[in-house]
């Protein structure tokens, strides 16, 4: 039967429709959507990292109502849209039925990058990808939540490699009209703009809004004309330039964050600082009291009773830290303003108040100034404790106030396309609405209603979707190096062979050359006939951090190697596509860190719902979530007494664990090909992680934990 015409009434509101969505990242996952972005323009769609808004941008209006006047085609589009539209207008959330309270007194979640999406490169790592994922399922969930950030024209830096195998870092310039970005304006539809001091100078900075979902994220940016260059580059790069940059970052995004609140009229009853970099939020809180004539202990009660504080760094080293002269030189006037000195505003960033000459640290500031602390792993939150037990002498370092949440991952943000149509065929589109149902779980995936005929299926689909884009990409690497041969690259891997993923912050502590400590051993394995192994590599090194960039280099050399070639790559520009095709490609993800350094580690989850198993140390998450029979674990749940022992005993354990029983057991095959031993751990695998490690659990922590106690009492 024809399908009925299209009117030119429905045709201009799913044009309508179709650019509000471009603009709003609960695309990013929605398959439905993408697919609808894709079709559209599959060129401008991988040639712009899958970035909606330049897909419609790039469409003519004639060209858009030509193909909405295909009757299958608009059908599509129409309820996708419609899908938005319910989803945007909820009914009975989560949030609704258990955290009433915040309905009217929001949560302002501040962190320094968000990993959103690919095309939006306002992240360098792990906190990002976090912050993003606590933001689609603050969404999904229904919390009212404001995210706070800083938009960074020039994001975080473009990798590529030299012929020596050096990482080299590039900084093309973003502009916000070719991104999901929205200015924020007044109701008369002039820019908001707000100030903050820094030093004897009041900077000014406007900002833009993204949609994720029903979140919005509030990004400032200095980038205006009447700032000066500097401080017009002080918003250019995530983490980028040196310490005074650093501190003028942070108090853009600390004191700026809430006066953009303020001035939009959003009264936030908790303030969540997502690692110190936002930790100055706490001082303008503290102002304001001071300012509205309340006494110093009430102002600062006040301040304590509305900030909660989440610690990301198990190293002493990673919390920023200013010294004296900065913190005059950039807030002397604002301390001034409070009617404090500097001393004494340093002596909330010291942990002995009584040593002139420590530095201010931000942790230390979030932590004397909110009512609430928390790691991001159970072990990370013990770590924390040790850690900061100089701030608290008078009581045993079990009891320092620094609990734990566990993070997760948003899981169908990182489901793949080819994954999330597999399970929405085998288990009906409900699986969505699942992830906290440990019930639901085990009975799918004990009873078998997904037989190990299909789920072998997906796992070869899937390997080969990674094998076939690494060659792409190593093709393209490879063609900008000169070589004469890339059609070489064209073989490169193979989807029928057991694949290793390690993909992450090329941080030294990660260890990413751990496999290759006895090279003979690993070539012997990678290249054994029978039971061959292939590994692929991505991740970027931090731009001062010559040792990770030796390690880029010593991984890429091997590469090189011609009994090696083909069997361990390296992908450039490691970004959330990247991650997006290692995590569901990958038949075992690899996790090498040097206990306890990784607070928690996220990357592992995401290959839950696409049938990989882990391959752990004992840290982080990876500790709380083996059992034994889920994955492999590496080494013990100690730390050995030098990092060269640590080191030993774990490529010990990994050359061990890899050979004896990972390997062998992929290898098992039945008479039909299909290796039942090792997707009946696949799916106890999924069964025991999937409703722990997404970031819906961690979110209904976070608001049962931290948001929920004291703003249940200001109604």
């Amino acid at each position: 039967m024809a399908l009925k015409k299209v009117s030119d009434k429905q045709i201009d509101q799913a044009i309508q429709d179709l650019h509000e969505l471009a603009y709003n990242l609960w695309h990013s996952w929605n398959p439905a959507a993408q697919r609808i972005f894709q079709e559209l323009s599959p060129f401008f769609w991988e040639d712009t990292n899958h970035n909606a808004v330049e897909v419609m941008n790039w469409i003519s209006g004639p060209e858009l109502k030509g193909r909405l006047q295909n009757p299958d085609f608009y059908t599509r589009v129409a309820a996708v849209c419609k899908s938005y539209r319910d989803y945007m207008k909820p009914k009975g959330t989560w949030a609704d039925k258990h955290a009433a309270p915040l309905k009217h007194a929001p949560v302002a979640y501040f962190s320094a990058e968000f990993g959103l999406h690919e095309s939006l490169r306002i992240y360098s790592g792990g906190l990002g990808i976090l912050a993003g994922d606590h933001a689609k399922s603050a969404s999904d969930l229904g919390l009212p939540l404001y995210g706070l950030s800083i938009f960074y024209r020039q994001g975080y830096f473009r990798q590529q490699t030299s012929n020596e195998g050096w990482q080299q870092e590039f900084y093309p310039t973003f502009d916000p009209a070719r991104l999901p970005l929205r200015p924020v304006n007044d109701k008369k539809g002039n820019r908001v703009i707000c100030s903050v001091p820094i030093g004897n100078t009041n900077v000014e900075f406007q900002a833009w809004a993204v949609g994720v979902g029903r979140v919005t994220l509030f990004l400032l940016d200095t980038n205006l004309p009447q700032n000066s260059q500097f401080y017009r580059d002080l918003s250019a790069h995530v983490y980028g330039g040196d310490q005074t940059n650093r501190i003028g970052q942070e108090i853009l995004l600390g004191i700026g964050g809430v006066r953009l609140m303020r001035k939009l009229g959003i009264n936030p009853s908790i303030f969540h600082m997502n690692e110190g970099h936002s930790a100055f939020l706490t001082l303008e809180l503290l102002r304001e009291q001071l300012q509205a004539k309340k006494p110093l202990a009430e102002a600062q009660a006040f301040v304590k009773k509305h900030c909660v504080f989440t610690t990301h760094t198990p190293v002493p080293a990673g919390h920023d830290k200013f010294d004296r002269g900065l913190m005059e030189a950039n807030l002397g006037p604002f301390a001034s303003a409070m009617g404090m000195s500097i001393d004494d505003m340093m002596a909330y960033g010291r942990v002995h108040q009584e040593h002139p000459g420590e530095g201010f640290t931000m942790t230390v500031l979030a932590l004397k100034m909110c009512r609430a602390a928390n790691g991001v792993s159970e072990l990370h939150g013990r770590v924390s404790q040790e850690m900061w037990k100089e701030l608290y002498p008078d009581i045993q370092v079990s009891k320092v106030p620094i609990g734990a949440v566990t993070n997760g991952v948003h899981v169908t943000g990182w489901t793949s396309p080819t994954a999330s149509q597999f399970w929405s065929t085998q288990l009906g589109p409900k699986w969505i609405d699942k992830f906290r149902d440990a019930k639901y779980w085990k009975e799918t995936l004990e009873s078998k209603k997904v037989s190990d005929a299909e789920l072998w299926g997906l796992r070869t689909a899937l390997r080969r979707e990674l094998v076939e884009f690494a060659r792409r990409r190593l093709r393209e690497q490879n063609l900008r190096h000169n070589t004469n041969d890339v059609a070489m690259y064209d073989n490169i891997l193979s989807p029928d062979v057991f694949t290793i993923g390690f993909a992450r912050r090329f941080a030294t502590y990660k260890r990413a050359p751990l496999l290759f400590r006895d090279l003979g051993w690993a070539i012997k394995v990678l290249t054994d006939k029978e039971k061959p192994v292939q590994i692929i590599f991505a991740g970027k090194a931090h731009p001062r951090d010559d040792a990770g960039k030796h390690f880029i280099q010593e991984i890429i050399n091997i590469t090189k190697r011609v009994d090696l070639f083909g069997r361990v790559v390296f992908v450039e520009d490691y970004d959330i596509n990247v991650a997006r095709y290692l995590v569901s490609g990958a038949d075992v993800w690899l996790n090498t860190p040097r206990r306890p350094m990784e607070a928690c580690g996220t990357s592992g989850m995401k290959v839950m719902m696409h049938g990989g198993l882990n391959l752990s140390t004992m840290d982080g998450w990876w500790r709380e979530a083996y059992d034994g029979e889920n994955g492999w674990k590496i080494g013990e749940d100690t730390t050995a007494s030098s990092d060269q022992l640590q080191d030993d005993l774990d490529a010990a354990s990994l050359r061990a664990v890899l050979e004896n029983q990972v390997i062998p057991l992929y290898y098992d095959r039945g008479k039909d090909g299909i290796p039942h031993n090792w997707l009946k751990r696949v799916r106890h695998a999924m069964a025991s992680l999937v409703p722990v490690f997404n970031t819906d659990r961690m979110v209904v922590d976070y608001t049962h934990k931290l948001y929920l106690p004291d703003s249940a009492k200001r109604k």
